[in-house]
């Protein structure tokens, strides 16, 4: 915050814009005086939803994170150009809110808001719930500093933390999906359960030629899929077909697991 954003006079999303606005007309409202005091009734709204465990891990988070943006305010950082700040914050920032998020903690603010939308709203992802927080906070920065540029680098910056925020999350439970026609279905399948993987054969018809064909569908890790292709070669050079496609998430035995709390 003190070292891509404030110094460099950048819009942020969140309760830390939020505070660079209060802070901006009311100089005792310090940014993270602002955080902590905002972060109090979702810390509450959190624990009916997720239970002690998440206030003990937020309220820590939320402490620590306020007492340093205060604290390392004090040190002159250089400015930098704005987009390799925008860049470079915005990643970092995305990366580490997702690792906090996996543990089941937050520095509340804008993912711990996005996570309580998420009960609400389920088909957006974290990201992009606090990408749409992010980019309403960073227009009201627009409108009390009068400084569109910035705004419009703020905007980019909550876009690629949104992206990087989302790839640590949903990234461990990404997948490809692999659809295998053969005329060696039976060889093709027991070579992939020997490798340690599953699938499912789904019952199709060739349009051409009218032929009952059997189809392997198969999820996997996406470093296995060189090898299944190489399995399937070996047994089909000539006629086999394939199709691999992104599987965005995949829950069940060897991928992730679904609950109540699932982001």
């Amino acid at each position: 915050f003190n070292f891509f954003f404030e110094t460099n006079n950048l819009a942020m999303g969140g309760f830390s814009g939020i505070g660079q606005v209060l802070h901006h007309f009311f100089d005792f409202l310090t940014p993270g005086i602002v955080v902590f005091v905002m972060n109090t009734p979702l810390m509450i709204a959190g624990i009916k939803k997720q239970g002690w465990s998440l206030l003990f891990a937020t309220v820590y988070a939320t402490t620590v994170s306020s007492l340093m943006i205060d604290a390392l305010a004090a040190i002159p950082f250089k400015p930098m150009e704005p987009l390799l700040a925008c860049l470079y914050g915005g990643v970092l920032l995305g990366v580490s809110l997702g690792w906090m998020l996996m543990v089941n903690a937050t520095t509340g603010g804008t993912e711990l808001l996005a996570r309580l939308l998420k009960y609400v709203i389920p088909r957006l992802s974290i990201g992009k719930l606090c990408l749409i927080i992010d980019v309403t906070v960073v227009s009201l920065y627009a409108i009390a500093f009068g400084n569109i540029e910035s705004t419009l680098y703020g905007v980019i910056a909550m876009y690629v933390c949104s992206i990087s925020m989302d790839m640590v999350i949903y990234g461990s439970i990404n997948a490809k999906l692999m659809y295998i026609i053969s005329q060696h279905n039976d060889e093709i399948t027991q070579k992939l359960m020997d490798m340690g993987l599953g699938g499912t054969i789904i019952t199709g018809k060739g349009a051409y030629t009218g032929n009952d064909k059997k189809i392997i569908m198969c999820a996997a890790r996406p470093g296995k899929i060189a090898a299944i292709k190489a399995v399937v070669k070996q047994v089909d050079p000539d006629k086999a077909f394939i199709i691999v496609s992104d599987a965005k998430e995949v829950f069940g035995e060897g991928f992730g697991e679904y609950g109540a709390d699932a982001m």
